[in-house]
């Protein structure tokens, strides 16, 4: 069973979804996404572990006074973990909540066990922005069409002025002094075919984090979780659960 439930906090109203028992697990979604996105992978991680899925403030069901601020977004979380009574937890981010992620164990390595990084913007390929948004039509043929009206919605639902802005923050951000500060074993999950976030990010990230490993889901785009849930979630609760099972 899924318990949807909220926090204040900062003057924002966080909404998260819990499922599942065992370690915690935190599953932040990207850019203009929301929790739904993981929507094919709560099931199968909440059969090992206890399942946490964060809407970000201006995404999903969230929202406060302050607008999103990337920069700020790891120590929100940092804070939201502790009102929820998370004291530590394996910590999963796709695109921008990659880079949530990565923030998070740099920063707080005494919360996160263990991290996974989803074709993970840390940081984007420096493109201009027009050279973004065609790539974005490019991935869209990896998109089941199931899940188009999810992405729609969901972007609709945080607006223009959260996207836009939440993206341009994303082209400036730089946190790659900071990712050999993460201590948590890391996963590199990616698409063979992401053109959003090409492997050559991976590559960069697998110089800069120490203890890593990476797994590419053949058949994919920028989105794994979506559009090859099986082999992903196969892959990610192989990483998590060798933390309780050592060779």
């Amino acid at each position: 069973m899924v318990e949807r439930l909220w926090v204040e906090l900062d003057g924002a109203r966080l909404h998260y979804q819990r499922a599942g028992s065992g370690e915690p697990v935190i599953l932040i979604h990207g850019l203009s996404a929301s929790s739904r996105w993981w929507s094919p992978n709560v099931g199968a991680l909440a059969e090992h572990f206890e399942v946490y899925v964060i809407d970000l403030i201006g995404f999903g069901r969230s929202r406060g006074r302050q607008r999103f601020v990337l920069s700020e977004s790891a120590a929100l979380l940092a804070r939201w973990m502790e009102a929820a009574e998370i004291e530590r937890a394996h910590v999963v981010g796709h695109s921008m909540g990659g880079f949530i992620a990565a923030q998070l164990a740099a920063e707080f390595p005494e919360k996160v066990l263990r991290l996974a990084l989803v074709d993970a913007a840390v940081p984007l390929p420096r493109q201009r922005r027009l050279e973004h948004v065609s790539h974005l039509g490019r991935e869209l043929r990896y998109t089941p069409l199931r899940f188009l009206p999810l992405l729609a919605t969901d972007a609709v639902r945080a607006g223009p002025k959260t996207v836009w802005g939440a993206f341009n923050q994303m082209l400036t951000a730089d946190i790659e002094r900071q990712l050999g500060q993460i201590q948590a074993p890391t996963l590199l999950v990616w698409g063979e075919h992401d053109t959003l976030v090409p492997p050559a990010i991976a590559d960069r990230l697998a110089e800069l984090i120490p203890d890593i490993r990476r797994v590419v889901i053949a058949g994919s785009g920028h989105k794994p979780m979506l559009e090859r849930p099986t082999e992903f979630n196969r892959a990610v609760i192989e990483f998590l659960t060798a933390a309780a099972n050592p060779p």
